[in-house]
């Protein structure tokens, strides 16, 4: 059970999570990767539990970078099977659970199965109210601001009435808010290149689990470590916890 203080930072409203590790925990059993990618799901479904039971509003699954394109063959087509077995097979509990599924990244480039199989779950999930689940597929952070980019100059705005909020605006997904917790997991302590605008000032939790072990509460232990750090936005310590600050100070003389 995660346990809070009237101290600890809100519950994180967007969590992102990098799965990694599916491959390194398939060889140390002698299987293929596909094997560790299989059984990532049930860490995917633990990490779904999590964050609805907990009042998560947004997951977002890096499933499948641009990079990813560069692995062998067979290993590409399993995924994709993989994504396709898991969509069909999960449909109903989402829908049961309220967990609408959003996708983004460069979704055309998806073999046509796995599109009209994430078309099909997006439209049956479109009315939940609860969990947001998206999945990054064929995505990257550079690729995605690229892509801003284009559709920025495409749209005519002229250069100096450019701003970060012009840039939030032509993202893949301006509706969603930025994550407040990164989560990776295997120990790897690194973006690779994912939700680089996104990410500027989220807290970062580098779990030793592979993700095939990932399960609830690791999840929910990423959460409380969120909860006790102290996030100052630039801002100085003093500044945050209101100690010595003239703002303060003026806010108690106005209240008086």
């Amino acid at each position: 059970m995660v346990e809070y203080t009237s101290e600890s930072n809100p519950l994180p409203r967007h969590i992102a999570v990098i799965m990694d590790g599916n491959g390194r925990w398939a060889r140390e059993r002698g299987e293929d990767r596909v094997f560790g990618h299989a059984n990532g799901v049930e860490s995917v479904r633990s990490a779904v539990r999590a964050a609805g039971e907990l009042g998560v509003e947004f997951l977002t699954l890096y499933a499948f970078s641009t990079e990813n394109w560069a692995r062998p063959k067979e290993e590409i087509n399993a995924l994709m099977e993989l994504l396709v077995e898991s969509l069909a097979g999960e449909v109903e509990e989402l829908v049961r659970k309220g967990v609408r599924l959003r996708s983004t990244g460069a979704i055309d480039a998806l073999p046509e199965s796995c599109r009209a199989a994430l078309k099909d779950v997006e439209e049956r999930t479109a009315g939940c109210s609860g969990l947001s689940l998206i999945l990054a597929l064929s995505y990257s952070g550079r690729w995605e601001l690229t892509e801003a980019v284009r559709r920025i100059v495409r749209s005519g705005i002229p250069a100096e009435a450019i701003d970060e909020d012009t840039v939030r605006a032509h993202l893949g997904m301006p509706d969603v808010p930025d994550p407040e917790l990164l989560i990776r997991t295997s120990g790897e302590q690194r973006l690779s290149n994912f939700l680089l605008w996104q990410l500027a000032y989220s807290e970062l939790h580098f779990s030793p689990v592979m993700w095939p072990d990932f399960r609830e509460d690791h999840f929910k232990a990423a959460i409380l470590e969120f909860r006790g750090r102290e996030r100052r936005f630039g801002r100085t310590g003093e500044q945050v916890s209101g100690v010595g600050s003239s703002t303060g100070d003026q806010k108690t003389k106005k209240g008086e």
